[in-house]
């Protein structure tokens, strides 16, 4: 009986909308990302900077309607990345991966992150895109999850792969791999709020 109710909140999420939070510093790429996924005639030419934060929609190759929220990476804005934490079921955090200069800036706001209460005790799988790998100098995945320690990271799903904003490589293997870990953080989070419940009785 509890496989077929566990079966039958997969199929429910399934269908549910998903919120994804899209992190990363300024110039990282989040936006171009984000466009990329959207259907081509609702795709912009020019990817403007976003001020404070834009929300858009898009559906995956699943068919899963993904919520995206995306945040400006500009210093002055950064502050508004955790009020969006409470109701995220994941998060896409887009690196810069040939701006090497600002990689203690992208750890730094990570730590900040994973600390904050609204996400220290739950189950939000966490998507790296190591974004613009076409360039000379950028580092490999392997090599930004060593300088970022992403191994350090144990109580949430994570994943870093490769991406490139504007030819979509990489982009459609990570965000599959993330509606994935969503739905089984979202059973985990809902069981775990069952159970809190019953022992507060």
């Amino acid at each position: 009986m509890g496989m077929l109710h566990n079966l039958a909140d997969l199929i429910k999420i399934k269908k549910d909308k998903m919120t994804i939070l899209v992190l990363g510093l300024n110039n990282s790429g989040k936006s171009s990302i984000i466009n990329h996924f959207k259907k081509s005639s609702e795709q912009t030419s020019i990817v403007v900077p976003t001020v404070g934060f834009m929300v858009e929609q898009f559906y995956s190759m699943s068919g899963v309607s993904i919520k995206a929220i995306d945040m400006s990476g500009a210093t002055r804005y950064r502050n508004l990345w955790e009020h969006q934490f409470k109701n995220c079921h994941g998060i896409i955090y887009v690196i810069d991966s040939s701006d090497r200069m600002r990689f203690v800036v992208v750890k730094d706001e990570l730590d900040l992150v994973l600390k904050h209460p609204d996400l220290c005790n739950r189950i939000v799988p966490i998507l790296f895109y190591g974004n613009k790998s076409d360039m000379e100098d950028s580092l490999s995945s392997v090599k930004i999850a060593a300088a970022l320690r992403l191994e350090n990271i144990k109580e949430k799903p994570w994943h870093i792969c490769s991406a490139n904003a504007i030819s979509g490589e990489g982009l459609g293997e990570g965000v599959q791999w993330l509606i994935q870990q969503m739905r089984f953080a979202m059973l985990s989070n809902k069981d775990a709020a069952k159970s809190r419940s019953k022992h507060s009785k």
